[in-house]
């Protein structure tokens, strides 16, 4: 388990995520298929071709997921009771086959439950188009709120 407990979380601090992932053609045909999202602009390259992007574009929740997916060992692997929200979801720039995207989270606020027994914690997440020789490009970015766990007793 590599997560962090509630009080392992500190207000202010940006996490940078170790990993990262290239996106494929594959991952964004079978991120459709398997969510019914049928959007030529996803999947018809001819239809894309038309468009102000002139190509197919990356679904956008894949790319949301894959940023919560490349935060998890960070964050909260092994240390989350569940996700709450997913709030302030924007797309400002696209994702196309090929791209790589790397993640870093910032954390915005924490507090306990009202039990005292476990916290709840918001990151601001922000994924990045990884650019050569230039700054990377902010793609995604939208706040997660989680229910953590406090670090047991004795540990």
């Amino acid at each position: 388990m590599s997560g962090r407990y509630y009080e392992e979380f500190t207000v202010g601090e940006t996490i940078e995520h170790a990993r990262r992932r290239t996106v494929s053609e594959a991952d964004n045909q079978q991120f459709c298929d398997m969510t019914m999202n049928q959007q030529p602009l996803h999947l018809d390259a001819e239809f894309a071709a038309d468009t102000q992007f002139g190509e197919r574009l990356v679904n956008g929740l894949y790319t949301m997921s894959l940023a919560v997916g490349v935060s998890i060992p960070e964050t909260t692997d092994g240390t989350i009771v569940a996700n709450l929200s997913y709030d302030a979801v924007e797309h400002p720039n696209p994702v196309f086959h090929g791209d790589t995207i790397r993640a870093q989270s910032t954390v915005t606020d924490k507090r306990e439950t009202s039990d005292g027994e476990r916290g709840v914690v918001t990151m601001h997440v922000e994924a990045f188009r990884v650019e050569d020789g230039e700054e990377d490009t902010l793609v995604c970015e939208f706040d997660r709120t989680v229910l953590s766990l406090k670090r047991p007793d004795g540990d």
